[in-house]
Protein backbone atom coordinates (compact mmCIF):
# COMPACT_ATOMS: atom_id res chain seq x y z
CA UNK A 1 0.00 0.00 0.00
CA UNK A 2 1.13 3.55 -0.69
CA UNK A 3 2.68 4.93 2.48
CA UNK A 4 1.04 7.86 4.23
CA UNK A 5 3.92 10.32 4.34
CA UNK A 6 2.18 12.29 7.09
CA UNK A 7 2.82 9.42 9.49
CA UNK A 8 6.52 9.57 8.72
CA UNK A 9 6.53 13.34 9.20
CA UNK A 10 4.81 12.94 12.55
CA UNK A 11 7.30 10.31 13.68
CA UNK A 12 10.18 12.61 12.68
CA UNK A 13 8.52 15.63 14.32
CA UNK A 14 8.40 17.52 11.04
CA UNK A 15 5.77 20.26 10.85
CA UNK A 16 2.95 19.52 8.40
CA UNK A 17 1.44 22.36 6.35
CA UNK A 18 -2.08 21.52 5.26
CA UNK A 19 -4.06 23.08 2.42
CA UNK A 20 -7.81 23.54 2.87
CA UNK A 21 -10.38 23.49 0.07
CA UNK A 22 -13.95 24.78 0.28
CA UNK A 23 -14.51 25.47 -3.43
CA UNK A 24 -15.77 22.52 -5.54
CA UNK A 25 -13.03 22.51 -8.18
CA UNK A 26 -10.78 19.64 -9.22
CA UNK A 27 -8.65 22.15 -11.12
CA UNK A 28 -8.05 24.18 -7.96
CA UNK A 29 -7.44 20.99 -5.96
CA UNK A 30 -4.81 19.87 -8.42
CA UNK A 31 -3.16 23.28 -8.34
CA UNK A 32 -3.16 23.35 -4.56
CA UNK A 33 -1.51 19.94 -4.42
CA UNK A 34 1.46 21.28 -6.41
CA UNK A 35 2.09 24.31 -4.17
CA UNK A 36 4.16 22.54 -1.52
CA UNK A 37 1.44 21.55 0.93
CA UNK A 38 2.15 18.26 2.67
CA UNK A 39 -1.54 17.42 2.55
CA UNK A 40 -4.70 19.00 1.20
CA UNK A 41 -8.05 18.75 2.99
CA UNK A 42 -11.36 18.67 1.14
CA UNK A 43 -13.89 20.27 3.48
CA UNK A 44 -17.33 18.66 3.38
CA UNK A 45 -18.55 20.31 6.56
CA UNK A 46 -18.35 24.01 5.71
CA UNK A 47 -17.12 23.79 2.11
CA UNK A 48 -19.55 24.49 -0.73
CA UNK A 49 -19.34 20.93 -2.03
CA UNK A 50 -20.78 17.44 -1.76
CA UNK A 51 -19.58 13.88 -2.19
CA UNK A 52 -19.35 13.80 -6.00
CA UNK A 53 -17.30 16.99 -6.12
CA UNK A 54 -15.13 15.64 -3.31
CA UNK A 55 -14.34 12.51 -5.34
CA UNK A 56 -13.13 14.60 -8.29
CA UNK A 57 -11.04 16.73 -5.94
CA UNK A 58 -9.50 13.70 -4.24
CA UNK A 59 -8.62 12.31 -7.68
CA UNK A 60 -6.94 15.60 -8.55
CA UNK A 61 -4.98 15.77 -5.29
CA UNK A 62 -3.92 12.16 -5.79
CA UNK A 63 -2.00 13.21 -8.91
CA UNK A 64 0.15 15.59 -6.82
CA UNK A 65 2.73 15.13 -4.02
CA UNK A 66 0.14 16.15 -1.38
CA UNK A 67 -1.69 13.58 0.74
CA UNK A 68 -5.48 13.70 0.16
CA UNK A 69 -7.53 14.04 3.35
CA UNK A 70 -11.05 15.18 4.14
CA UNK A 71 -13.05 16.91 6.80
CA UNK A 72 -16.19 14.83 7.09
CA UNK A 73 -19.52 16.65 7.42
CA UNK A 74 -20.22 14.87 10.71
CA UNK A 75 -19.37 11.83 12.80
CA UNK A 76 -21.73 9.62 10.80
CA UNK A 77 -20.08 6.25 10.14
CA UNK A 78 -21.63 5.74 6.70
CA UNK A 79 -20.37 9.08 5.39
CA UNK A 80 -16.89 8.58 6.83
CA UNK A 81 -16.59 5.12 5.29
CA UNK A 82 -17.76 6.48 1.92
CA UNK A 83 -15.06 9.17 1.95
CA UNK A 84 -12.39 6.62 2.83
CA UNK A 85 -13.60 4.42 -0.02
CA UNK A 86 -13.23 7.49 -2.24
CA UNK A 87 -9.51 7.61 -1.47
CA UNK A 88 -9.11 9.88 1.57
CA UNK A 89 -5.96 9.01 3.51
CA UNK A 90 -7.17 10.75 6.64
CA UNK A 91 -10.40 12.00 8.20
CA UNK A 92 -10.72 15.17 10.26
CA UNK A 93 -14.04 14.82 12.09
CA UNK A 94 -15.89 17.82 13.56
CA UNK A 95 -17.56 18.20 16.93
CA UNK A 96 -15.96 15.28 18.79
CA UNK A 97 -16.87 15.94 22.42
CA UNK A 98 -16.60 12.63 24.30
CA UNK A 99 -14.55 9.46 24.38
CA UNK A 100 -17.57 7.71 22.88
CA UNK A 101 -17.54 10.13 19.93
CA UNK A 102 -13.83 9.50 19.46
CA UNK A 103 -14.23 5.73 19.67
CA UNK A 104 -17.03 5.84 17.07
CA UNK A 105 -14.77 7.77 14.71
CA UNK A 106 -11.93 5.28 15.13
CA UNK A 107 -14.32 2.39 14.55
CA UNK A 108 -15.59 3.89 11.29
CA UNK A 109 -12.03 4.36 10.03
CA UNK A 110 -10.73 0.86 10.86
CA UNK A 111 -11.49 -2.57 9.45
CA UNK A 112 -12.17 -5.52 11.77
CA UNK A 113 -11.03 -6.68 14.19
CA UNK A 114 -10.30 -3.18 15.57
CA UNK A 115 -13.19 -1.37 13.87
CA UNK A 116 -16.42 -1.69 11.95
CA UNK A 117 -15.50 -0.16 8.60
CA UNK A 118 -17.38 -1.87 5.78
CA UNK A 119 -15.28 -3.34 2.97
CA UNK A 120 -15.49 -1.69 -0.45
CA UNK A 121 -12.44 0.54 -0.87
CA UNK A 122 -13.08 1.36 -4.57
CA UNK A 123 -10.88 4.44 -5.21
CA UNK A 124 -8.99 3.82 -1.97
CA UNK A 125 -7.55 0.69 -3.52
CA UNK A 126 -6.78 2.46 -6.81
CA UNK A 127 -4.82 5.13 -4.96
CA UNK A 128 -3.41 2.98 -2.16
CA UNK A 129 -2.63 -0.23 -4.03
CA UNK A 130 -3.82 -3.83 -4.28
CA UNK A 131 -2.84 -4.60 -0.69
CA UNK A 132 -4.96 -1.70 0.63
CA UNK A 133 -7.05 -3.88 2.94
CA UNK A 134 -3.99 -5.41 4.57
CA UNK A 135 -2.43 -2.07 5.53
CA UNK A 136 -5.23 0.51 5.61
CA UNK A 137 -5.64 0.38 9.38
CA UNK A 138 -1.98 1.33 9.74
CA UNK A 139 -1.94 4.13 7.15
CA UNK A 140 -5.26 6.00 7.42
CA UNK A 141 -5.18 8.91 9.89
CA UNK A 142 -8.04 9.36 12.36
CA UNK A 143 -8.27 12.95 13.56
CA UNK A 144 -11.06 14.21 15.85
CA UNK A 145 -11.69 17.94 16.11
CA UNK A 146 -11.75 19.53 19.55
CA UNK A 147 -14.02 22.56 19.28
CA UNK A 148 -16.67 22.32 21.97
CA UNK A 149 -16.69 23.11 25.67
CA UNK A 150 -17.51 19.45 26.33
CA UNK A 151 -14.61 18.31 24.17
CA UNK A 152 -12.30 20.64 26.08
CA UNK A 153 -13.52 19.26 29.41
CA UNK A 154 -13.09 15.67 28.17
CA UNK A 155 -9.75 16.18 26.45
CA UNK A 156 -7.85 13.61 28.53
CA UNK A 157 -10.50 10.94 27.94
CA UNK A 158 -10.50 11.63 24.19
CA UNK A 159 -6.71 11.48 24.00
CA UNK A 160 -6.75 8.10 25.72
CA UNK A 161 -8.95 6.47 23.04
CA UNK A 162 -6.88 3.86 21.13
CA UNK A 163 -6.50 4.68 17.45
CA UNK A 164 -6.52 8.47 17.70
CA UNK A 165 -3.62 9.58 15.50
CA UNK A 166 -3.88 13.35 16.00
CA UNK A 167 -6.35 15.90 17.29
CA UNK A 168 -7.27 19.06 15.41
CA UNK A 169 -8.41 22.26 17.08
CA UNK A 170 -11.22 24.30 15.53
CA UNK A 171 -10.49 27.67 17.14
CA UNK A 172 -13.57 29.53 15.94
CA UNK A 173 -16.16 27.04 17.19
CA UNK A 174 -14.13 26.65 20.37
CA UNK A 175 -14.31 30.41 20.85
CA UNK A 176 -18.09 30.38 20.40
CA UNK A 177 -18.39 27.52 22.87
CA UNK A 178 -16.45 29.53 25.43
CA UNK A 179 -18.53 32.68 25.00
CA UNK A 180 -16.06 34.52 22.76
CA UNK A 181 -16.17 35.37 19.05
CA UNK A 182 -14.41 33.88 16.01
CA UNK A 183 -10.84 35.15 15.87
CA UNK A 184 -10.47 35.19 19.65
CA UNK A 185 -7.44 32.89 19.39
CA UNK A 186 -5.45 35.91 18.18
CA UNK A 187 -5.60 37.60 21.57
CA UNK A 188 -5.71 36.93 25.32
CA UNK A 189 -8.75 35.22 26.73
CA UNK A 190 -10.47 31.89 27.28
CA UNK A 191 -9.88 30.58 23.75
CA UNK A 192 -6.16 31.22 23.83
CA UNK A 193 -5.91 29.57 27.24
CA UNK A 194 -7.96 26.59 26.04
CA UNK A 195 -5.74 26.09 22.99
CA UNK A 196 -2.66 26.10 25.20
CA UNK A 197 -4.30 23.63 27.57
CA UNK A 198 -5.23 21.23 24.74
CA UNK A 199 -1.71 21.36 23.34
CA UNK A 200 -0.23 20.73 26.79
CA UNK A 201 -2.47 17.73 27.52
CA UNK A 202 -1.98 16.22 24.06
CA UNK A 203 1.78 16.64 24.24
CA UNK A 204 1.80 14.90 27.61
CA UNK A 205 -0.22 12.05 26.08
CA UNK A 206 2.08 11.79 23.06
CA UNK A 207 -0.65 12.78 20.59
CA UNK A 208 0.21 15.37 17.89
CA UNK A 209 -2.02 18.41 17.46
CA UNK A 210 -3.19 20.27 14.37
CA UNK A 211 -4.96 23.62 14.21
CA UNK A 212 -6.69 25.88 11.71
CA UNK A 213 -5.02 29.29 11.42
CA UNK A 214 -6.37 32.51 9.97
CA UNK A 215 -3.11 33.32 8.19
CA UNK A 216 0.44 32.17 7.57
CA UNK A 217 1.91 34.36 10.30
CA UNK A 218 -0.23 32.66 12.91
CA UNK A 219 0.55 29.27 11.35
CA UNK A 220 4.28 29.90 11.79
CA UNK A 221 3.63 30.91 15.41
CA UNK A 222 1.72 27.68 16.01
CA UNK A 223 4.56 25.59 14.58
CA UNK A 224 6.98 27.37 16.92
CA UNK A 225 4.61 26.59 19.81
CA UNK A 226 4.79 22.88 19.03
CA UNK A 227 1.80 22.16 16.80
CA UNK A 228 2.39 19.23 14.44
CA UNK A 229 0.05 20.42 11.67
CA UNK A 230 -1.12 23.87 10.66
CA UNK A 231 -3.65 25.07 8.10
CA UNK A 232 -2.77 28.64 7.01
CA UNK A 233 -6.24 29.65 5.79
CA UNK A 234 -8.57 28.14 3.21
CA UNK A 235 -8.74 28.49 -0.55
CA UNK A 236 -11.49 31.11 -0.62
CA UNK A 237 -9.80 33.38 1.91
CA UNK A 238 -6.40 33.10 0.23
CA UNK A 239 -7.84 33.67 -3.25
CA UNK A 240 -9.94 36.70 -2.30
CA UNK A 241 -7.05 38.22 -0.35
CA UNK A 242 -4.82 37.87 -3.41
CA UNK A 243 -7.53 39.43 -5.57
CA UNK A 244 -7.88 42.36 -3.19
CA UNK A 245 -4.13 42.97 -3.25
CA UNK A 246 -4.07 42.78 -7.05
CA UNK A 247 -6.88 45.33 -7.35
CA UNK A 248 -5.23 47.67 -4.85
CA UNK A 249 -1.85 47.42 -6.58
CA UNK A 250 -3.43 47.97 -9.98
CA UNK A 251 -5.17 51.14 -8.85
CA UNK A 252 -1.97 52.47 -7.28
CA UNK A 253 0.11 52.14 -10.46
CA UNK A 254 1.21 55.52 -11.78
CA UNK A 255 0.09 56.29 -15.33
Amino acid sequence: MRKNKLREMISQQQAIVCGWLSIPSAYLAEGAGHQGYDCVTVDLQHGMLGFEAAVHMLQAISSTPAVPIVRSPSNEAEGIMHLLDAGAYGVICPMVSTKEDAAALVSACRYAPVGTRSFGPARGKLYGGDDYFKHANDEILTIPMIETAEGLANIDDILAVPGIDMIYIGPNDLALALGETPGAENGPGKTTAAISHILERATAAGVPVGIFCSNATLAKQRIDEGFALVTPGNDFALATQAMSVAVAQSRSIDT
